[in-house]
């Protein structure tokens, strides 16, 4: 499985959610949550979106906004539009003072409207928003979504998901069995799409890896990284499986990942380990076994040297 299939997967598992929230102006949208990825698709309107630092940006019908936390971030019909609703973790839904706002109103499943849009009847407009969520990536997330900005925008144009975005917002709300199964699978597949598109854009900060991934030499030595860390692999064996030098591979890898092969590796399997340890009951040896070392101790001195503190004191952390 590569790292950005166990990003979706991991974020999944801890509690991704969606809703659909209708607007009708004037009206601004402050997300204070902490959330470590969020996304926006533009169901209906023209909002602007507002990130902590840096200029506004207007979306159109169809665009998808990601949004990296847990820096907070503004949803608005107009930049300059104050702040009437701040939404803090839970989600809870406040006034920028605390208090509970007047209009403001829970319209069905998975929904909530201003209180203009609550009434209104088409007539104007209102904006529709899907908000999706993912509340705990770990470790290996944290490596990719640190290459995102703030605030990236794929415009209608540029992506092909205009269906999914539609099939997203019919399931947000319906309550049928396994209905929150079906939005994350429905989420997850609209996150990979934008990624796509945003880290093949050549002003992104992809990360060094998901480039080289294209590398003909590189990355096929990559996905055996990624899919089989467990599997005692050297140099000259991943050298084998590319059809080069053990020296060509050395040097093409490190030109292109910015770190020698081994060295990936060893940060590849301390994350997936990392994660394990967080959000599982695995016993370090049977982690330690499945990341491709011999035993708890070397595991365990190896983690320890990455990370600072013990495998069990990690774990502790949660």
């Amino acid at each position: 499985m590569d790292p950005l299939s166990i990003l979706l997967d991991g974020a999944k598992a801890r509690g991704a959610f969606v809703l659909r929230t209708v607007q009708s102006s004037p009206w601004s949208v402050q997300v204070r949550d902490g959330a470590p990825l969020s996304v926006v698709a533009v169901v209906r309107g023209r909002p602007w979106a507002v990130p902590s630092g840096g200029e506004a940006v207007r979306l159109g019908a169809g665009d998808i906004a990601m949004m990296r936390g847990p820096d907070a971030f503004t949803f608005a019909d107009d930049p300059r539009t104050p702040v009437q609703v701040v939404v803090g973790p839970g989600p809870r839904r406040t006034t920028p003072v605390g208090a509970k706002p007047r209009e403001m109103a829970d319209t069905g499943v998975r929904t909530w409207a201003n209180g203009t849009a609550a009434r209104d009847d088409g007539a104007g407009g209102p904006s529709v928003l899907l908000v999706g969520k993912y509340r705990r990536p770990g470790e290996v997330a944290t490596r990719l979504l640190s290459a995102l900005p703030p605030l990236a925008v794929v415009p209608e144009a540029a992506h092909r998901e205009s269906a999914l975005v539609s099939r997203l917002a019919e399931e947000a709300v319906r309550d049928a069995p396994g209905q929150d199964l079906v939005l994350h699978r429905l989420l997850d597949l609209l996150v990979v799409a934008v990624l796509r598109v945003w880290f093949v854009r050549p002003d992104s900060r992809a990360p060094p890896w998901y480039r080289a991934g294209g590398d003909p030499v590189v990355g096929p030595v990559l996905r055996l990284m990624h899919s089989r860390p467990d599997h005692p692999w050297t140099v000259g064996a991943l050298a084998g499986h590319a059809g080069v030098s053990r020296a060509t591979l050395a040097r093409r890898f490190t030109d292109l990942v910015g770190v020698p092969p081994m060295a990936f590796l060893t940060e590849w399997r301390i994350d997936l380990a990392a994660d394990l340890l967080e959000n599982s009951d695995t016993t370090v040896d049977a982690i330690a076994r499945r990341v491709g070392y011999g035993s708890a101790f070397a595991f365990s001195a190896a983690f320890k040297r990455s990370r600072g503190v013990s495998p069990r004191s990690h774990r502790g952390r949660r």
